[in-house]
């Protein structure tokens, strides 16, 4: 079935009016399908959403979810809408086809896919790829769960393009077509358990991102990484292995403190320019990646000389009164926060918490051990943060994200630093992690320290 043939008079009903569902409506939209938005928040606080709709002359509803999607041939679902919602329930009894975004912008792709997916990294990996590429010449894309929606560039990209997506487990659980040319999967540790119900589950939706995949196809895939190991992945695709640990069998490994690629060398692992353990498996597997178009390794170095880590993720944000800043938002589980510890070399205020998706934070307590002199927590997960990490570490709480950032500062000392890795989502305090980022930004740039509070900030 074409492109033309799913979406042409087709009616569309799309759950969630955030950046993809207004982007997916206006996709619908172009290749002449009838979409119809809803979403349960108020008109208040969906002004430039309705904007964008209303001049599109797209239809929709605010203020909850009515029948009206009902009617709809099948429904799009933006990334943070339950499947457990009763709207969805009632279309899923009458047997109408639910759809992530992702999915649906898929099938008007006229270029290659390749799409990252992981418990971590995800971000980082796909911003690495996107400057490989745009370097080595291709006409280069990069979206999906990292900001722009895939919906939103989709029709931009030509038939010799790329798009680097980043796909989240909740984009792939409502695919059915969706089949990345490049498939990656960085690493597998406890998330979103809170959704999935079990470890299980939220693994075995990871690997259906390789499911559609043909022999034509590549999945890229984490030698070192247990869970990834033993999962028995049922594909098609040619599969590439990446490896900090391991020589045998894997395309991209570190050797002597090198990054190699098959045989070749492409750079010593001190001049990466985005560190820690964790970054250096992210640009073994981008590297994997561009061995699949013969990018040449040249082009490999000099970018991973250069690049810089993403917003809001191991975000080196600058130094008041000698005290180091870094904004870690985009640490949503306990796995990414473990990461940072390991990346940060000085002493330091750990700031932890939001909403808790079942996570077990004892697990940061080896490599927090001789690092953490304080925990300040914040959000729903505060208590049982204290009562997890209260026997390892001096725990505090703050009421706010600005009252924990001065609490930090008032206790460190020149030298130490201030750490945002929450380990946690953002929506008991924040509408997501960029905005959590950005507040963080804004406490730190209003500190005040007597002879130092004309000290600047780096800020992006």
């Amino acid at each position: 079935m074409t492109t033309e043939q799913k979406i042409k008079n087709r009616k569309i009903g799309i759950v969630g009016m955030a950046r993809s569902g207004v982007a997916a409506a206006v996709l619908a939209d172009s290749f002449g399908g009838k979409p119809f938005v809803s979403d349960i928040n108020s008109a208040d606080n969906l002004q430039i959403e309705i904007a964008r709709l209303e001049s599109a002359g797209i239809p929709f509803e605010v203020g909850g979810h009515t029948d009206k999607l009902l009617t709809a041939d099948f429904i799009v679902v933006s990334p943070g809408v339950p499947l457990t919602i009763d709207i969805i329930k009632k279309a899923q009894s009458k047997g109408i086809p639910i759809f992530s975004e992702i999915e649906f912008a898929s099938w008007c792709c006229k270029g290659k896919i390749i799409a990252i997916t992981g418990s971590n990294g995800k971000t980082t990996t796909t911003s690495l790829l996107g400057e490989i590429f745009s370097s080595a010449g291709y006409d280069t894309f990069v979206a999906g769960n990292i900001g722009l929606p895939f919906s939103e560039i989709v029709e931009k990209i030509p038939s010799n393009g790329i798009a680097v997506i980043e796909v989240s487990n909740f984009q792939l659980e409502t695919i059915s077509d969706f089949k990345p040319d490049v498939a990656v999967i960085l690493n597998l540790t406890p998330d979103h358990i809170d959704r999935h119900g079990s470890f299980e589950n939220y693994i075995k939706t990871k690997f259906r991102i390789t499911e559609n995949q043909s022999e034509k196809d590549n999945l890229v895939l984490n030698a070192d990484d247990t869970e990834i190991k033993k999962y028995n992945v049922s594909t098609k695709a040619e599969i590439h292995y990446f490896s900090n640990l391991d020589t045998s069998g894997t395309d991209a490994f570190v050797q002597n403190d090198v990054l190699t690629l098959h045989t070749e060398k492409v750079i010593a692992a001190d001049n990466i320019a985005i560190l820690g353990p964790h970054n250096l498996q992210n640009a073994a597997a981008a590297v994997t990646v561009a061995s699949v178009f013969d990018i040449p390794i040249d082009i490999l170095a000099k970018v991973l000389k250069s690049f810089q880590p993403v917003e809001h993720r191991m975000e080196q944000i600058g130094a008041v009164a000698g005290v180091n800043f870094i904004n870690d938002s985009k640490a949503t589980n306990i796995d990414s926060v473990t990461f940072a510890l390991r990346s940060v070399k000085t002493q330091l205020y750990l700031i932890a918490g939001g909403r808790d998706k079942g996570a077990d934070f004892k697990e940061i307590i080896p490599y927090g051990k001789d690092k953490i002199k304080s925990i300040i927590a914040i959000g729903e997960a505060k208590e049982k943060i204290f009562a997890q990490l209260g026997k390892e570490f001096r725990v505090q709480f703050a009421a706010t994200l600005q009252e924990a950032v001065q609490k930090a500062f008032t206790l460190a000392i020149p030298g130490e630093t201030v750490l945002l890795s929450p380990g946690c989502a953002s929506f008991d305090m924040f509408e997501n992690f960029e905005k959590r980022g950005r507040e963080f930004k804004n406490a730190v740039s209003g500190l005040k320290n007597g002879k130092n509070e004309n000290e600047t900030l780096s800020q992006k």
